[in-house]
């Protein structure tokens, strides 16, 4: 197992995100456990995944799963069986070369470009976990067809969120 993982499974295992349902939670916590016991997570090398990680989490006074994980991650961020680092080249700022879609790249949340550039900067091409970030509705398509896949944890979620945020526009479809 091998993925990049936006800062909302961390926050939805912390309980950090009040809206998401049960299943939604008890799925990030399952997805970062699993991780941390048998899985490679992938994070660039210029630390603005884990600076946005300690941002929004409390790894010194861990809580909740998202905050055990990054003392966890932090801790093994050079144990190379663990955690692969990714070279990013930043153009602008927030704007990457390695952003697999440059037509999409100016549509897409500035925080969230970092984790597609570091997907399609890796050999393997990871997914990107995503718990309920519903944008990423709109996203996927075009990062599927450079390659990068988006692994929504909590689907249901994902398409309320997008419901409610965006009434006038039809729900898109989730990958298979």
């Amino acid at each position: 197992m091998k993925a990049v993982i936006d800062t909302n499974v961390l926050l939805v295992a912390n309980g950090q995100h009040d809206d998401v349902s049960l299943n939604c939670m008890i799925e990030c916590v399952r997805r970062l456990q699993a991780m941390q016991k048998s899985g490679i997570t992938v994070i660039d090398d210029g630390f603005r995944i884990l600076g946005e990680y300690q941002n929004k989490t409390y790894p010194n006074q861990p809580k909740g799963v998202g905050d055990v994980f990054l003392k966890w991650l932090l801790q093994n961020q050079s144990n190379a069986a663990r955690v692969e680092l990714v070279a990013l080249t930043e153009t602008a700022n927030n704007c990457f070369l390695e952003f697999p879609d440059p037509s999409l790249e100016p549509n897409f949340d500035v925080p969230d470009r970092k984790f597609a550039a570091v997907a399609n900067a890796h050999p393997h091409k990871p997914p990107v976990w995503q718990a309920a970030d519903c944008k990423w509705l709109d996203w996927w398509p075009s990062l599927q067809e450079k390659g990068v896949k988006v692994d929504f944890l909590c689907p249901d979620d994902a398409c309320s969120f997008y419901c409610n945020k965006f009434p006038n526009n039809p729900l898109p479809a989730l990958p298979v």
